[in-house]
């Protein structure tokens, strides 16, 4: 996790951030195919930095197969447990489709925005400004 400006941890606004891209994230994990929810961990840590525990990835893909976007059935595993497998519907793919093209012009229009913030440097006159 990154310092802010005081040098402090836990920045709240960047949580709220990843948070809100979640739903997004899990549908897009599963894009390709059926993932069991481990599967679906690990690929949110690998592909997106979001290290999201089971806690909250978990009741995310019950209300989404509540609402229809995904299904889900339990597979006996050769070695150990079973495991409970997720796959979108037609109406999950159409969603990650939908909220994958609005993330995709929301972000742009923002970089848009951001770009001078990320190229100018901060003198300290202005840092006194505050």
């Amino acid at each position: 996790m990154r310092m802010n400006a005081n040098g402090e941890r836990g920045q709240h606004w960047e949580a709220q951030l990843r948070k809100g891209c979640l739903e997004m994230a899990i549908l897009s994990t599963l894009w390709n195919g059926r993932l069991y929810g481990l599967e679906i961990l690990r690929c949110l840590a690998d592909k997106s930095q979001l290290q999201v525990a089971e806690g909250t990835v978990y009741p995310i893909l019950s209300r989404l197969k509540a609402e229809g976007l995904l299904q889900s059935e339990w597979v006996e595993a050769e070695a150990g447990h079973p495991r409970k497998y997720y796959w979108l519907t037609l109406s999950g793919r159409r969603r990650a489709r939908e909220m994958a093209e609005a993330w995709n012009d929301f972000s742009a229009s923002l970089a848009v925005l951001v770009q001078p913030v990320l190229k100018r440097e901060i003198d300290d006159d202005q840092l006194d400004a505050d």
